[in-house]
């Protein structure tokens, strides 16, 4: 039941969710080439811990580092390490935080310098169907309703999406009920009801939509080695339309005054 405690706890999660986000701004103006991936990991680390709170990844069933760094034909869970990002690569950066006893999840794939067009068209399309994703995360909706809307608008560009990784709910812990996966069927799945809130993140293929795990254990990529990207936001569910908690704004901001644009929007031809 939706009650006064539920909106406390969300608000806490407000906080957690848009520390993210500005971590995850702190990132967006520094990822460019000859950049380590550790070093992003360093950056975000110390601002989290500088603002009060945890990073959540850090020591997650075992996970080494704050962030998740996943570059090109990595999906998800790439582990910050001395890899050197180069021009045209793609990197996706997942980050969490705990505070006050709740958690915040976020991701955003950022380009390297000047990216292939087709890689573009990968970001860009993924990016959009996380929003066609949350205009369905509405009371009376269901779960298949998200993923519907996701699959069908990744599909439609030509691209695949990923079925094993999913959403999922978020609270005093990191994953929670229900599953949000980026695929389905509507009217079908977990009902939605007023302050469920969800990590909607789509994760959509260049190629195909098979996956594998590297003998890290962690590191999720895809099995023809193509491209992957992968955004995520946090939100509430509400009556007419979804409560945003995490914001792509901030990291937006620098994008535009480091490259003069998105980055589907700095690409080469």
């Amino acid at each position: 039941m939706f009650n006064d405690q539920t909106r406390d706890g969300i608000e806490i999660m407000r906080e957690c969710n848009l520390l993210v986000s500005r971590t995850l701004a702190e990132i967006a103006r520094i990822v460019e080439p000859g950049v380590t991936t550790l070093e992003l990991d360093r950056v975000a680390e110390e601002f989290i811990l500088d603002h009060g709170a945890i990073p959540a990844f850090k020591g997650y069933s075992g996970f080494p580092r704050t962030l998740c760094t996943s570059v090109n034909s990595e999906v998800v869970h790439g582990i910050p390490s001395s890899y050197v990002l180069k021009e045209g690569d793609i990197v996706s950066v997942d980050c969490g935080v705990r505070m006050k006893g709740y958690y915040g999840d976020t991701a955003y794939s950022f380009a390297v310098g000047e990216i292939s067009s087709d890689v573009a068209g990968l970001l860009r399309v993924t990016y959009e169907s996380l929003f066609k994703g949350i205009d369905r995360a509405i009371a009376g909706n269901r779960v298949g309703d998200i993923g519907h809307a996701v699959q069908e608008h990744a599909e439609k560009a030509g691209f695949s999406v990923v079925r094993e990784m999913v959403g999922h709910g978020l609270g005093e812990n990191l994953h929670e009920k229900p599953e949000v996966p980026n695929y389905g069927k509507r009217g079908r799945g977990a009902l939605l009801k007023r302050g469920m809130v969800l990590c909607i993140e789509p994760m959509i293929n260049l190629g195909s939509k098979g996956i594998l795990q590297d003998a890290d254990g962690w590191t999720i990529r895809t099995r023809d080695n193509q491209p992957s990207a992968h955004y995520e936001l946090a939100v509430v569910v509400e009556k007419e339309k979804a409560d945003f908690l995490s914001t792509f704004q901030y990291i937006e901001q620098e994008l535009i005054k480091k490259n003069n644009g998105l980055p589907w929007q700095n690409k080469k031809p």
